[in-house]
């Protein structure tokens, strides 16, 4: 299931940060602890229902799985767990997921099920059309964002759609290029749709995308609609700019990059911005609102 992973679901929580001060304010628990907790739901709904993608894609990869030098040790590759059980936790996960959203929002439980189906889409087809590959990876990033801001009934800015986009490409262009370097020969044993990319190509996609990510998040701090006007977010981009920069310095530098979920947890100066991003953001609609 991927426990690890789930941090990818935090996008869902994006809309109730940005929220503070103009939908509700953090001296009346009545207002913004119902939203918490609709929040809450949407991230135990996207962790279910990833979670089954997971292990159907598990399923699907086994045996390429087995010819990674790390995945070769995820349960299923490795034998530990059956394909049965697999098969049945994924079912009554995607089930209780898409369930659970529809309960809580019937427009969000739409954007799950969308996610549901486009995730099973790219395990049978979609992940080995190439760049399709990757605006699929994006588009459930989006779709993330999406629900985020449904489950709590908020509108959210085009720009941030255009930021979390973005930010999923950058993600995905620099994961491919570490399995690339990690694999070399046997990389498209592992992973067909590598044979389709090369080290030029990926670093050429990621210098467009990472400008792209970097203007498109400082223009959404002093342009987007229901931000401080006194451009105070704009304080924020020195985060973006370093975690970008470090991350970069990590694939390319120490050879990592394989799995963003573990760099998250694993570096240091990496979880340092990430809260320290956060933290600043929710001060910054704090006091400028206030």
């Amino acid at each position: 299931m991927r426990p690890r992973q789930w941090t990818k679901n935090g996008i869902v929580f994006l809309a109730l940060i940005f929220s503070v001060g103009q939908e509700y304010h953090l001296s009346d628990a009545s207002s913004w602890l119902p939203k918490v907790l609709e929040a809450l739901v949407a991230f135990a709904c996207f962790a279910m229902v990833s979670s089954a993608e997971y292990l159907v894609n598990d399923i699907q990869d086994v045996e390429a799985d087995r010819a990674h030098p790390k995945k070769r040790y995820r349960p299923i590759a490795a034998g530990l767990l059956p394909v049965s059980t697999a098969w049945a936790a994924a079912g009554v996960l995607a089930l209780v997921g898409n369930a659970a959203a529809f309960v809580l929002n019937w427009h969000m439980g739409l954007v799950i099920l969308g996610y549901s189906v486009l995730m099973l889409a790219y395990t049978y087809r979609l992940k080995h059309i190439v760049l399709i590959d990757l605006m699929v990876i994006a588009s459930g990033f989006v779709l993330r964002a999406m629900a985020g801001a449904l489950a709590i009934d908020v509108p959210i800015s085009p720009w941030l759609y255009v930021v979390t986009a973005l930010g999923a490409l950058f993600l995905g262009i620099n994961k491919r290029r570490a399995e690339l370097e990690l694999l070399e020969a046997g990389a498209s044993s592992h992973r067909k749709i590598l044979e389709e990319y090369t080290l030029p190509l990926l670093d050429q996609m990621g210098s467009i995308v990472t400008g792209a990510l970097l203007i498109a998040y400082g223009l959404y701090t002093f342009t987007a609609e229901g931000l401080p006007k006194n451009h105070s977010m704009m304080l924020t981009i020195p985060f973006v700019l370093y975690g970008i920069f470090r991350y970069l310095y990590l694939v390319n530098v120490k050879k990592e990059g394989g799995s963003p979920e573990e760099v998250l947890l694993r570096d240091l100066p990496i979880l340092v911005t990430a809260i320290g991003w956060v933290s600043a953001a929710g001060l910054i609609l704090i006091f400028a609102r206030a």
